[in-house]
């Protein structure tokens, strides 16, 4: 039996070799992450989820902001790899970054007490989903991307270069672009580790 959805998730892979050139025009990648985002599930259908997608020198100064935040933690004389990496994730097409409104999370402690500590747990569901779905979307495009988290290091330079409302919060951040290099082999802990079955 062929799953066409599980078939999609499995070509979504890290991929740090990216290029420039995307397999589609801008404006349909643009709506298929929107696309992906709005159609993830959030709790209490609370929508908090948030990106800001960067195409070319947008994209490029979110990284060089990265750096520059980094090389304030790094010491000199190991930021050879740190720097290497950084240019990696600049070297791609765009980069997502995925926000979760802390004001759409306030409102729903405040109008559902009984729920209140769970909210902000239920935020991070929402965006790790929004994550995924928007990531193996673009995998099924033919468009490269990995993973990254270098907030809250980047959040305050980044609100202020692109007038990031004050409640959204900054969750992490997806590379992407043409796929430069193949894959490498995924690997697998044994089945027996990680699921009990009972009938």
């Amino acid at each position: 039996m062929t799953n066409t959805f599980l078939e999609s998730a499995k070509r979504r892979r890290s991929q740090y070799a990216l290029g420039k050139t995307l397999p589609l025009p801008q404006e349909q990648v643009t709506a298929l992450i929107q696309d992906a985002v709005k159609w993830s599930p959030s709790s209490f259908n609370s929508q908090s989820s948030r990106a800001v997608i960067l195409y070319g020198a947008q994209s490029e100064k979110f990284w060089a902001l990265t750096k520059e935040a980094l090389r304030k933690i790094v010491p000199a004389e190991a930021f050879g790899p740190t720097e290497k990496k950084i240019d990696s994730f600049a070297a791609g097409a765009g980069t997502v970054l995925f926000y979760e409104d802390q004001d759409v999370v306030k409102g729903l402690q405040e109008q559902f007490p009984l729920y209140a500590d769970n909210f902000p747990l239920w935020s991070e569901h929402s965006t790790g989903i929004a994550q995924f779905a928007v990531w193996t979307a673009l995998a099924e495009a033919g468009i490269g991307a990995s993973l990254q988290h270098y907030n809250p290091l980047v959040d305050e330079a980044a609100a202020q270069e692109w007038n990031i409302p004050a409640s959204w919060k900054l969750r992490a951040q997806l590379p992407f672009g043409s796929n430069e290099a193949p894959f490498g082999e995924k690997t697998f802990i044994d089945d027996a580790e990680r699921f009990r079955v009972f009938a």
